[in-house]
C-alpha cells in the first residue's frame, strides 16, 4: 500500500490546537460509543438462552438478576428494557458525538479556508498572472475542507479499531475458533485496500485538475458577461464549458466505477467471512460446544467486527482522495510570495513623497526588457506625467512603486530609503491609486468609499465624496449613500464609478498618488468633472499621472516620455514641444485627430482654419 504522507498528517493535526476541548470531547464520546456497542447483543442472549430455552443464569448474573427476579417473564422484561437502554445509550452518544465532530469540522474548515484566502491575497500580481482565478477559487472553496475531512477520519478509525478490539476479545472468550475464523478476511481486505490506493491517487489528481478547469471557465465567463452578450457568444461559451466539463465528468465516472468495484470486493469479502462463521458456529451448536444464544451473540459480534473492518477499509481507501486534496492545498500554502517583507523591514510614518528610480530594470515572464535603465526623480508635491505609445511600459513603471511587482535591477527610493527595506503594509499606506477602470465592490457606496480608510467617520466619507464631485449624484439616488452598487459597480455609470474611486483616494489621504489614465473611458463633460476633483486631490501630493490625452497633463511639472521600455525624453510640456521628439509627434497626432473630429461636425469652422485644442 502507498505510504501515508506522515508529514501532511502532522501538519494537519495542528489545526486542532484552537479546539482542544471539542477534540477531547470527541475522544471521550468515541471511547464511550465503543464500550456501549459491546452491550448491544447481550439482551438477545438472555432472551434465547434464559427465557426461551430456560437455561439457568450463570452465578454472577443470577445474583444480579435476583434483585428483579429470575422468572422467564421478569427476565424477558429486563432484557427488553436493557435492549432499549443500550439503544438509547448508543444513539444518544451518536448524537453528542455528531454534534462535537460537526462543530469541530466546520471550525477547522473555516480556519483553513481563511488561511488559504489570506495567503492567496498575499501572493504577487505576477503569481496571479500565471494562475487562473478559477483554480484558486476551487482550492479555497472545493478543497478547503481537506484538513477537517482528514482529521474527522480519526474518530471514525478510532471508534472502529476500539470496537473491533473489544468485540474480538469478547468473541474469543466465548469461542476462540470462531473469532480466529473471522479474521481470515483481513489479508484480503488489506491487499484490496492497497491495490485500490496505489492506483487511484494519480487519477484523482487528474480529475481535480479537470474540475478546477471547469470552474475557471465559469468564473471567466461570468466576469466577461458583457463581452459575451455583446458579441452573441452565449452558445460558444456553453460549448466551451461543455467541452471542459465533459472530460471531467468522464474521468469522474471512471473513478466512481473503480470505487464501486472496490466496495463490491470489500462487501463480498466480509460476506464470505460471515457465511464461514455462521456455518462453523452452527456446527459448534450441533456439537454442544455452544448454546444457541452464545452463537447468536458471537454472530452479532462478528457481524459488528466486520462493520469496523469495512469502515476501516472504506476510510483508508477514501484517504487517498483526501490526501490529494490536502497536497494540492498545501502546495498553494507552500508557495512563497514573490514579494514579501525583507528580514528587518521597517515601517515608516507619513512619507514626504520624494521618489527616485535608479537604473530600474524589469521584465515579465516570457518578455524581455519591459523596462530598461529607468532613472528619474520626483520631488515631494511634484506632478509627473507619463506618456508614451501603447506597450511602452507606463503602467508597469508605476506598478513597481507599491511593489505590485519587484524591480529585477536597480532600485527605487522613497525619501532616500530603498522601498524593499520597508514593510509592504507601510509602503502601500503611502500610495493611493485611481485606475483606468474603476474597481468597486458589490456593497453600498459608503462601504466602497470607506475602503480607503476603514475607521473613517460618516462625516469624513461625505467630505471625501464632496471633494471628488460625487456627493450631488449620490444624494440624487433613492438610497443615497446606502445604494447597493451591484457587482463591479454595475448600478451606476462609468463616470460615477470613477468619482467614487477618487473619493476613496481622497479618504486614504496618502502622500503619493498614482493616476493611471483615470479619464480615458469617460466623455468630455464627465472628464472635466473628474479632472476638477483630481486637481484638488493632487494638491500637496507627489503625483504620477499616466495619460493618453495629453490635454489632461495641464498641471504636470514634468513629463516622462516612454518608448520600448526606456525614458526617451523628459521635461516640461513646453520643452518637449520644442524638442521635436516623440512627445511632439504624439501631440501633433492628437491635434490632427481633434481637427478631423471637428471638421466632421462643423466643416465650415474647420475650413476657416480655426485652431482646435488638443
Amino acid at each position: 500500500m502507498k505510504a501515508i504522507p506522515f508529514k501532511d498528517v502532522v501538519r494537519t493535526v495542528r489545526y486542532l490546537r484552537n479546539y482542544r476541548g471539542l477534540a477531547a470531547g470527541s475522544v471521550v464520546v468515541t471511547l464511550l460509543s465503543s464500550l456501549a456497542a459491546l452491550l448491544a447483543p447481550w439482551p438477545l442472549k438472555i432472551v434465547v438462552d434464559h427465557v426461551l430455552e430456560r437455561r439457568p443464569l450463570p452465578g454472577g448474573a443470577a445474583q444480579w438478576f435476583g434483585l428483579f427476579g429470575t422468572e422467564p417473564g421478569t427476565l424477558l422484561l429486563v432484557a427488553v428494557v436493557a435492549a432499549l437502554g443500550a439503544a438509547l445509550l448508543i444513539n444518544g452518544l451518536h448524537v453528542v458525538g455528531n454534534y462535537a465532530n460537526t462543530k469541530l469540522e466546520q471550525f477547522i474548515t473555516l480556519d483553513f479556508r481563511g488561511e488559504l484566502f489570506l495567503h492567496a491575497q498575499r501572493m504577487s500580481l505576477a503569481f496571479h498572472d500565471r494562475r487562473r482565478s478559477g483554480m484558486i477559487i476551487y482550492m479555497i472553496n472545493g478543497q478547503g475542507d481537506a484538513p477537517a475531512g482528514l482529521i474527522m477520519t480519526i474518530p471514525l478509525l478510532g471508534e472502529s479499531l476500539l470496537t473491533l478490539a473489544g468485540m474480538f476479545w469478547v468473541s474469543v472468550r466465548i469461542d476462540g475458533s470462531l473469532a480466529l475464523a473471522s479474521l481470515a478476511v483481513v489479508p484480503f481486505l488489506y491487499y484490496s485496500v492497497g491495490y485500490y490506493a496505489t492506483r487511484i491517487q494519480a487519477r484523482l489528481q487528474h480529475v481535480r485538475g479537470l474540475e478546477s478547469e471547469s470552474l475557471s471557465v465559469i468564473h471567466e465567463s461570468l466576469s466577461m458577461m458583457r463581452v459575451i452578450v455583446a458579441f452573441g457568444r452565449e452558445e460558444h461559451e456553453y460549448r466551451r464549458f461543455r467541452a471542459h466539463t465533459s472530460r471531467a465528468v468522464s474521468e469522474r465516472v471512471r473513478i466512481t466505477v473503480r470505487q464501486t468495484l472496490f466496495s463490491l470486493v470489500v462487501n463480498m469479502t466480509t460476506a464470505a467471512g460471515s457465511a464461514a462463521v455462521l456455518g462453523l458456529g452452527a456446527h459448534h451448536v450441533m456439537q454442544g460446544r455452544l448454546t444457541l444464544g452464545q452463537m447468536l451473540v458471537v454472530i452479532a459480534y462478528i457481524a459488528a467486527i466486520y462493520k469496523p473492518l469495512e469502515m476501516i477499509s472504506y476510510t483508508v481507501g477514501s484517504l487517498q482522495d483526501r490526501f490529494v486534496n490536502l497536497r494540492m492545498t498545501f502546495d498553494l500554502l507552500d508557495t512563497r510570495p514573490d514579494i514579501e517583507d525583507a528580514p528587518g523591514a521597517r515601517s515608516i510614518g507619513r512619507a514626504a513623497g520624494h521618489v527616485v528610480y535608479e537604473n530600474v530594470q524589469f521584465s515579465y515572464s516570457g518578455r524581455s526588457d519591459t523596462l530598461r535603465d529607468i532613472s528619474f526623480e520626483a520631488r515631494p508635491g511634484e506632478v509627473v506625467g507619463i506618456v508614451g505609445p501603447t506597450g511602452a511600459g507606463k503602467s508597469t513603471l508605476l506598478s513597481l512603486l507599491p511593489r505590485f511587482y519587484d524591480a529585477m535591477g536597480g532600485r527605487i527610493l522613497l525619501d532616500g530609503v530603498d522601498i524593499r527595506e520597508l514593510t509592504l503594509r507601510s509602503l502601500r499606506d503611502q500610495v493611493s491609486i485611481v485606475l483606468q477602470e474603476p474597481l468597486l465592490f458589490s456593497g453600498s457606496i459608503v462601504e466602497n468609499i470607506r475602503y480607503g480608510r476603514l475607521d473613517a467617520t460618516r462625516d469624513e466619507i461625505v467630505a471625501a465624496a464632496k471633494a471628488a464631485n460625487a456627493h450631488d449624484f449620490i444624494m440624487a439616488l433613492p438610497e443615497k449613500y446606502e445604494t447597493q452598487l451591484g457587482e463591479r459597480g454595475a448600478a451606476i455609470s462609468g463616470g460615477e464609478r470613477q468619482r467614487i474611486s477618487v473619493a476613496r483616494a481622497f479618504l486614504k489621504d496618502a502622500p503619493i498618488l498614482i493616476l493611471d489614465e483615470p479619464t480615458s473611458s469617460v466623455d468630455s463633460k464627465t472628464e472635466a468633472v473628474i479632472l476638477d476633483a483630481l486637481d484638488r486631490l493632487m494638491v500637496g501630493r507627489t503625483t504620477f499621472m499616466i495619460a493618453h490625452r495629453l490635454s489632461t497633463l495641464h498641471q504636470a511639472d514634468r513629463i516622462l516620455v516612454l518608448n520600448h521600455g526606456r525614458i526617451v525624453e523628459q521635461g516640461t510640456p513646453a520643452e518637449l514641444l520644442e524638442s521635436q521628439g516623440l512627445y511632439r509627434q504624439l501631440h501633433d497626432a492628437q491635434m490632427a485627430r481633434a481637427r478631423r473630429r471637428a471638421a466632421a461636425k462643423n466643416p465650415a469652422a474647420a475650413g476657416d482654419g480655426v485652431p482646435i485644442p488638443a
